[in-house]
């Protein structure tokens, strides 16, 4: 569904949009840019107060294609003011994104089920330390992540930075209006970017990292391999796409002259090493070299550390006094992300509750506390239930004609055959 189906309704505004209407309208992309990016937006924050790992997966859909949307946006508003070559980046760096979702979406999914398959579990409180048990599942789940974080050298990182690249190119517009929304959009897809960087420190962190929090994540095993070889695919492809952009943007050159009849041949102008999609005085990206200077980097850490090494002392760590080291000395899905909540406390409806239960005495003594919270989206609240409550209730009322009745099948046939006939004559 995250990889493919959703992205039907893509296809759908780009074959109607570019294709079908053919003559691209500036308002229009105006529409798509602003919904675009609330989704984006909105969809990080949703997802950053989910304790289900599916569910925290499946907002973050909501953000790709937010992410996506504001692309197709732009291309409309340069498209539209007669700035073909932009319109088409804007296109490029949409159509781009919506391959690496499919791939770093269905990757994390993957990983998601595989942990749900050997623990059980969904809530991230109650796994931790899966990388000691599933050691080939966590470094691929963190290469989902690394990608759908945007960094480099993965893919995600090059089609949010040909978003951005879009974006600045926003002085070229003759009305000031759009040179004033497009930065302000730029700025909020940057505030998206960091906020799912934290959401997925906070996934991996609490699934994968620490101790165990249930007895069925300290029993959990590796998956089987065929399982491992499917996200493994997804891992490889997702580093190829961030590693050669060039080929991919190449390949794409039919579709984008077959929608504007325009390509990006600066893009791939210096080589398969640089990617330069408006003009190597403008801006250029080298992935190869960000890979290199990655492995060099590390290379010569390691060499370095090895070289001073000391002779390793066992000790437990640090325990303030406390004794051995627990699970609940960890942070939990809810302690990571309350300092977001409190910034942004009006996007959610916050229902918080703390019990205190304290003994008798002269000196009252805290016994027991139980802390509750509870956060649902304002759009499920109002956007969604009440058209649900609609739905159903147009539904009830309209239940009269299942009479089970042949007869009245056909009347009903009949006269709505008439109908269409006499609209059509």
């Amino acid at each position: 569904m995250s990889g493919a189906m959703i992205k039907m309704g893509i296809y759908g505004m780009v074959r109607v949009s570019f294709d079908l209407i053919g003559e691209v309208r500036w308002e229009w992309g105006i529409v798509v840019l602003i919904v675009g990016t609330a989704s984006s937006l909105l969809g990080v924050l949703y997802a950053l107060m989910q304790h289900d790992l599916k569910r925290l997966l499946a907002y973050h859909s909501i953000e790709n294609i937010g992410i996506i949307l504001m692309g197709l946006g732009m291309s409309m508003i340069f498209l539209g003011s007669g700035h073909r070559m932009l319109g088409t980046l804007g296109l490029v760096a949409a159509l781009y994104h919506t391959i690496n979702h499919a791939l770093f979406k269905g990757l994390l999914f993957l990983g998601a089920g595989a942990v749900l398959y050997r623990t059980h579990e969904r809530d991230l409180d109650h796994m931790g330390g899966l990388i000691h048990r599933m050691p080939v599942t966590a470094f691929l789940f963190l290469v989902g992540s690394v990608a759908i974080s945007a960094l480099p050298p993965f893919n995600g990182f090059v089609s949010e930075w040909l978003t951005f690249q879009t974006a600045l190119q926003a002085p070229a517009l003759e009305n000031g209006l759009l040179r004033a929304m497009i930065p302000i959009a730029a700025a909020l897809l940057a505030l998206t970017g960091a906020l799912a960087a934290a959401c997925f420190v906070k996934a991996f962190g609490i699934a994968f990292l620490g101790k165990p929090r249930s007895r069925r994540a300290a029993r959990a095993r590796e998956v089987p391999v065929g399982m491992l070889g499917g996200m493994g695919l997804l891992a490889a492809l997702c580093l190829l796409l961030g590693v050669f952009p060039t080929t991919v943007i190449e390949a794409m050159a039919p579709i984008t002259q077959l929608l504007v009849h325009e390509s990006l041949p600066s893009a791939a102008a210096q080589g398969w090493l640089w990617l330069t999609p408006i003009s190597p005085e403008v801006a250029s990206y080298s992935a190869p070299f960000v890979v290199a200077a990655i492995i060099v980097v590390h290379g010569l850490g390691y060499l370095f550390l090895r070289r001073r090494a000391i002779p390793a002392l066992r000790a437990y760590p640090w325990d303030c006094g406390f004794g051995h080291l627990t699970s609940r000395m960890q942070y939990t899905s809810t302690a990571f992300s309350q300092p977001i909540r409190r910034v942004f406390g009006g996007v959610w409806k916050v229902e918080e509750r703390i019990d205190t239960l304290a003994g008798g005495g002269p000196i009252p003594r805290v016994t027991s506390l139980h802390y509750d919270l509870h956060t649902q989206d304002w759009s499920w609240l109002k956007i969604y239930l009440p058209i649900g409550r609609l739905v159903l209730a147009a539904a009830n009322r309209i239940g009269f004609i299942q009479t089970g009745n042949i007869h009245t099948y056909l009347k009903f046939s009949f006269a709505t055959l008439l109908a269409f006939l006499w609209i059509v004559s």
